[in-house]
């Protein structure tokens, strides 16, 4: 049963249905007409008395953050859906920014605004993730483990594209804006527009499909762009299952993802090469602008003619510093410190030579002393002979001779023959050239008498 308040005569209208008699009908006394304002009016006004304090369980989704502060978003369940807001000044009570998949429980009432109604939220409580956020977090960490998001995967972009492919729906705002970015600053692009569903059972098929026709027919294709417009989590949900996912990965063609806005992200976003973060940043990421394109010509310009001066002046201030150097003025100033080196060492080899010379010179003489003290001619300069017999023996034993042997005597200067004309014994000659000292002090010492002829020398 649904009673109206709020006004006179008010009406049970599961069982009060005597305003629908011909006496209570249209153009008779008791009927009681409302403008769409007071019936607005009178409906708001009993929810608000009906439903002033609420609570709610359901999945978040289709979050947006207005620039006033205020959350607005989606509770939903599997049948239903209702609006929600959460005002900036309520917002504050919460640790935890409201998130799509969020699993919520909400306090509030319900209130009218634009003919819409709503849940006024003033608390809110975490219960955990909804069912399509398990989903998504399953898939995002089976694809992670498979390698689909690595960085290594990712192919760089063409700078100047000249053939690109779209993916999406056919009359859906993506290729209106799409196609308006890529005319506006593209000139002779060719593109491919593979159709497909975008939202919906079987979505994600053709979707995937789409991706595979576009790969096989148009292979020279630079580039391709898969995405949608905006939506809630329901609506973008195809670019977040598996067969989407893998699609893009298999993919021979670089592809940006772009669905939805910002603060959507899908499983698509981390497969793909590229993210975008709507279809009109996609095509403004493939195509960059003439202007931009000169901008960046004239700044490439600017970079190259400033490096060509300071490269000139720098050479140019070498040169300088080069010529004025005292050794380009005079080359020969360059020989001046070996000349002087090699001058030095000459005179240094000079001097040791002398030094070897004196000392070799030196050594030579002692030598040649010795040598000649050695020598058995030497004594002949003082006065001795050598006595030979006549066959050439040297003569060393006076005991050897006899009277009227001839004898050939060598002397320093010359030779004779001599005659043996009488001999002494050994001891004999030694008694007449010695003689005997007395004692001193009790010690005994033998001299050597001296010779009665000056001239005479011993050998030893």
């Amino acid at each position: 049963m649904i009673r109206f308040g709020g006004f006179d005569g008010g009406h049970d209208a599961e069982k009060d249905d005597s305003w629908l008699s011909p006496d209570g009908g249209p153009g008779s006394e008791q009927e009681v007409i409302y403008s769409v304002s007071e019936i607005t009016q009178d409906i708001k006004a009993y929810l608000a008395r009906s439903f002033s304090h609420i609570c709610v369980r359901g999945e978040v989704s289709g979050v947006k953050r207005a620039s006033s502060g205020h959350t607005y978003f989606d509770l939903k369940d599997e049948k239903s859906v209702i609006n929600c807001v959460l005002y900036k000044w309520a917002a504050p009570k919460f640790r935890q920014e409201v998130a799509n998949g969020m699993q919520m429980r909400v306090w509030g009432s319900i209130t009218v605004y634009n003919s819409r109604y709503q849940i006024s939220i003033v608390n809110l409580e975490e219960e955990g993730l909804g069912q399509l956020q398990i989903a998504f977090e399953k898939l995002k960490q089976k694809l992670q483990a498979e390698g689909l998001f690595d960085a290594s995967r990712k192919r760089t972009l063409p700078a100047f594209p000249k053939q690109i492919g779209v993916v999406t729906s056919p009359t859906g705002a993506a290729i209106r804006d799409i196609l308006s970015v890529l005319r506006r600053r593209g000139g002779n692009l060719r593109i491919i527009l593979s159709p497909a569903m975008v939202q919906g059972k079987g979505s994600a098929e053709d979707i995937a499909a789409a991706i595979k026709a576009l790969n096989d027919n148009f292979p020279e294709t630079d580039v391709m762009l898969v995405g949608r417009g905006g939506g809630s989590i329901e609506d973008l949900w195809s670019f977040n299952e598996e067969i989407v996912a893998r699609a893009i990965a298999s993919s021979r063609i670089p592809v940006i993802s772009c669905v939805g806005h910002e603060i959507d992200t899908t499983i698509a976003d981390f497969v793909a090469d590229k993210r975008a973060e709507t279809p009109s940043a996609a095509a403004e990421m493939v195509v960059k602008s003439r202007e931009e394109v000169i901008q960046k010509v004239e700044n490439l310009k600017k970079r190259l003619l400033q490096g060509l001066r300071i490269y000139y002046e720098n050479l140019s201030g070498r040169f300088q510093k080069l010529a004025s150097c005292r050794i380009l003025s005079n080359p020969l100033a360059l020989l001046e410190k070996p000349a002087r080196t090699l001058d030095d060492a000459i005179e240094g080899l000079i001097r040791a030579e002398d030094r070897l010379v004196l000392k070799k010179e030196h050594e030579l003489k002692l030598l040649s002393e010795k040598m000649q003290a050695l020598s058995p001619l030497f004594p002949l300069k003082k006065g001795y002979a050598l006595v030979r017999d006549m066959a050439g023996n040297a003569v060393r034993d006076a005991s050897m001779l006899s009277k009227g042997d001839r004898l050939a005597l060598s002397f320093h200067k010359g030779k004779a023959i001599a005659e043996v004309m009488g001999t002494e014994s050994a001891a004999a000659g030694m008694q007449d050239s010695l003689f005997l000292l007395p004692k001193s002090k009790g010690r005994t010492k033998n001299r050597i008498k001296k010779q009665e002829n000056p001239d005479q020398e011993t050998l030893w």
